[in-house]
């Protein structure tokens, strides 16, 4: 019976690597990584039973994305007043509910707001605008999964390419296991561990490299590939990839891939690059007389792959727009199709305030997570660090992308996104913040429950570089 599973199981993992081979140079190098077939095939006798191994179901709006870009998007619903955000956002920062934020909302290939809102530091304070850099922590991971898919187009890597092609060192609890990863089993959080491994001792400050080596004794959840576990540690080995791949540090092949080209001209990675930031918005954490100001840890800078990237949200905005399609001469889109294919189920994603009322299903793609979003289609991430949180959002029907940064760790902006999103899709209004927009009834209730994955008011020691 055990030899029987055993055949199940590799026949599944030989039918995904098919999908995975069919990489050769050029933009023809990207095809998605999805399960092929109808949006609801049947099961197969190959297909495993662990629930987080299922392919993704999402609901299909009309039009489809088709090869990272949608052809004749969908108008945002009536009423879409990109005013009221800049209103309700503006009200966030009043009386310091929270030191300060910035916002970028892009819509069919143009900038429709990019402000920033509040201050950088309550001790020293001067206004956030457009240029003003915050640490963007998770964010991190879809500048990863992009900087791998630029080599994948390249010919360099293969989605399918084993981690120890380029790390002959490197070794999980078994050879079958450390065998068997593969690039794009690291950048989907699919490397057979347990949930966020090792990120306690990175907050205790141990060495990346020493963290990496105890992988060696981690204990795993299941065979990589087949099962969700959210990493930090584990997800950075693509930075140590990309070095044995071009002969470049990370940073640097980041940096000229995609900063330069796509005109971030405020991003930087790691501690010192923010820092070196003519203006950046410091990270607070709640005190007694209320937010207090302080230098940013280095933990989780130590992991850039991660949560390594700092950026203004002049920045994010470029970025916004290149994931919507809109730089094709820097991310082609079928680049896009592959980032934004979801590859293993995360139904714990569907926990938390708007989460648990508005998603239906959730996935994990190539550093970006994706939602079924009441019957649409949201590629998403967030980020947490101790005193900065950050979301990015596209709803590809409506060529629409959202990004809100801020300096505390505050839940309270977290209601902003799902304000805009249920707005440009015409929902019915819902209580996801307690401020009121100028011209609109979006009420809500004051002090919400808060997701169960956010960190606020927690010690730095419990913080995470981003949500579970």
């Amino acid at each position: 019976m055990k030899g029987a599973s055993l055949r199940v199981v590799r026949t599944w993992r030989a039918a995904l690597v098919g999908l995975l081979v069919p990489i050769a140079l050029g933009s023809a190098a990207q095809t998605p990584l999805r399960w092929e077939g109808s949006p609801n095939p049947a099961p197969s006798s190959a297909t495993p039973s662990t629930p987080s191994a299922q392919p993704v179901q999402l609901a299909t709006a009309s039009p489809v994305r088709s090869q990272g870009l949608v052809p004749n998007p969908l108008p945002v619903a009536p009423g879409f007043d990109v005013r009221q955000f800049e209103d309700m956002a503006q009200q966030l920062v009043s009386d310091q509910r929270i030191p300060g934020m910035a916002m970028a909302i892009v819509q069919n290939g143009r900038i429709v707001s990019m402000r920033g809102y509040g201050i950088t530091d309550t001790r020293a304070a001067e206004p956030i605008d457009a240029h003003t850099v915050f640490r963007l922590a998770s964010l991190s991971k879809a500048f990863a999964g992009t900087m791998t898919g630029l080599l994948v187009n390249d010919g360099v890597i293969r989605w399918d390419s084993r981690i120890t092609d380029y790390l002959p060192d490197f070794h999980l609890q078994n050879d079958y296991a450390t065998q068997r990863l593969t690039v794009a089993d690291v950048l989907s959080h699919r490397v057979g561990l347990v949930h966020n491994t090792y990120d306690r001792d990175l907050e205790g400050n141990m060495d990346y490299r020493a963290l990496t080596q105890r992988l060696a004794f981690a204990p795993s959840a299941c065979l990589p590939g087949d099962c969700y576990g959210y990493q930090n540690v584990a997800f950075s080995l693509i930075g140590d990839v990309v070095f044995a791949a071009t002969g470049t540090f990370y940073q640097q092949e980041v940096e000229r891939r995609i900063f330069k080209p796509l005109g971030m001209d405020d991003a930087s990675i790691g501690l010192e690059g923010i820092e070196a930031s003519p203006r950046w918005a410091k990270p607070h954490v709640r005190g007694r007389g209320g937010w207090v100001s302080m230098m940013p840890k280095p933990a989780y800078y130590r992991v850039a792959p991660a949560a390594g990237v700092n950026a203004s949200i002049s920045d994010m905005a470029q970025w916004l727009l290149a994931h919507g399609g809109h730089r094709p001469d820097v991310l082609p889109a079928p680049l896009l199709a592959t980032l934004h294919a979801p590859l293993v189920s995360t139904p714990t994603e569907l926990r938390g305030t708007w989460r648990r009322q508005r998603l239906s299903s959730a996935g994990y793609a190539i550093g970006w997570r994706v939602y079924d979003y009441a019957g649409h289609q949201v590629v998403f991430h967030a980020g947490a660090v101790q005193g900065y949180r950050g979301m990015v959002a596209l709803l590809p029907e409506r060529d629409l992308g959202i990004a809100i940064l801020w300096n505390s760790e505050s839940s309270l902006p977290s209601g902003l996104l799902p304000s805009i999103l249920d707005k440009a899709i015409g929902l019915p209004a819902q209580k996801w913040l307690d401020v009121e927009p100028f011209d609109e009834g979006l009420y809500a209730e004051r002090n919400a429950p808060a997701s169960p994955s956010d960190t606020t008011g927690t010690d730095a020691s419990t913080a995470t570089a981003s949500p579970k």
